[in-house]
């Protein structure tokens, strides 16, 4: 997300809290006294937070500014890293061959470090027999144990039974065992 911050003779406060380029405050100074200084660096007064009681303004290079900016966006993206979350609908009655098929897709999509969210779907008076999709989703955690953590206990909504699974985490210690 690309941020727009005001430079120099943009700047339109009169009063300015001053950073200089080794992150040490310099003091409270008029706007044009700030910008000259950042001249005699030759260096940019970038204007970092508008609504602080006086604004506060950096002395710095406005490009290193913006690599500063970037990095710390791409750390930030890395730290909250993003899952997916796919889903597999299977049906209380379904076949065995079946069901081996979209438990093979949840372990892929597990593997591949997405979350996986598997529902069972009554239709018409399927829903009268409720205890046959327990015991789908039973048995499907218990195929998932060595893939995957399951989330949270199967919950209803509706028409639909499902159960959220969620990839174990491999740490490079597990890795260098196998």
């Amino acid at each position: 997300m690309q941020k727009f911050y005001k430079l120099n003779q943009y700047i339109a406060a009169s009063e300015l809290r001053v950073i200089g380029p080794d992150e040490k405050q310099i003091g409270v100074m008029s706007r044009d006294e700030a910008i000259f200084k950042a001249r005699q660096m030759n260096m940019d007064l970038i204007l970092v937070a508008d609504k602080a009681k006086p604004p506060v303004a950096r002395i710095i290079d406005f490009n290193k500014f913006k690599y500063i900016q970037s990095q710390k966006e791409k750390e930030g993206k890395k730290k909250t890293a993003s899952t997916d979350l796919k889903e597999i609908r299977i049906t209380p009655f379904i076949a065995q061959a079946d069901f081996q098929n979209r438990m093979k897709r949840v372990k892929q999509f597990l593997n591949l470090g997405h979350k996986v969210k598997l529902t069972v779907k009554f239709t018409g008076r399927q829903i009268s027999r409720k205890a046959f999709g327990e015991q789908l989703l039973h048995k499907s955690c218990q195929e998932m144990v060595e893939y995957g953590t399951q989330e949270s206990q199967p919950k209803w909504q509706g028409k639909l039974l499902w159960v959220t699974f969620a990839p174990i985490r491999k740490t490079k210690q597990n890795e260098k065992e196998k």
